[in-house]
């Protein structure tokens, strides 16, 4: 799975955000989102409010990168960008390899068990090291489960937009 944010739209997904400014000519801080984090460069060209913006320059800066942007050249213009998503076009994507799922697309999908209990939509993802895990909301009720293929998730639908876990709701008391 590579990258997460806010569901693909029928053009756009997300691989990062800018997070920061990085001294006075216009430099900006980016986390990425694609693993490896070096995966983000491999894509493009981005699109930044929804407007093309070459990448000119960036390096490893702590735990995201440093870029340098095509026409932001100075600090005032780099602070407008701050918090922005750092997106491409969703053809620019490769397709996944079978049984693997760009995180993106996982966004908003229907969450059911194997008894047909829904238990939400899928909220967020979440990288925990020995695993991915779905956050799966459902009104203020959230699940955290474990997105193993297999033994959990029995099912990944991307046309139908659901998910199928074999998983035991925990008893309310």
């Amino acid at each position: 799975m590579d990258g997460f944010g806010k569901p693909v739209t029928e053009r756009w997904v997300t691989l990062g955000r800018i997070t920061g400014v990085h001294g006075v000519r216009g430099w900006v801080r980016v986390q990425s989102f694609t693993r490896p984090a070096e995966n983000i460069f491999s894509y493009g060209p981005w699109l930044i409010r929804g407007v093309e913006l070459a990448r000119l320059d960036y390096r490893a800066s702590g735990r995201g990168f440093i870029v340098q942007l095509k026409g932001i050249e100075d600090r005032e213009i780099a602070e407008e960008l701050v918090g922005e998503e750092v997106q491409i076009e969703r053809s620019s994507l490769p397709e996944p390899a079978e049984g693997e799922y760009y995180w993106a697309d996982l966004l908003g999908m229907q969450v059911v068990t194997t008894e047909e209990i829904v238990l939400g939509q899928v909220d967020r993802l979440l990288e925990t090291g020995a695993q991915d895990v779905l956050v799966v909301k459902a009104g203020s009720r959230e699940h955290l489960l474990p997105f193993v293929q297999g033994p959990i998730v029995k099912s990944v639908d991307l046309p139908a937009r659901r998910i199928e876990v074999d998983w035991e709701l925990e008893e309310e008391g």
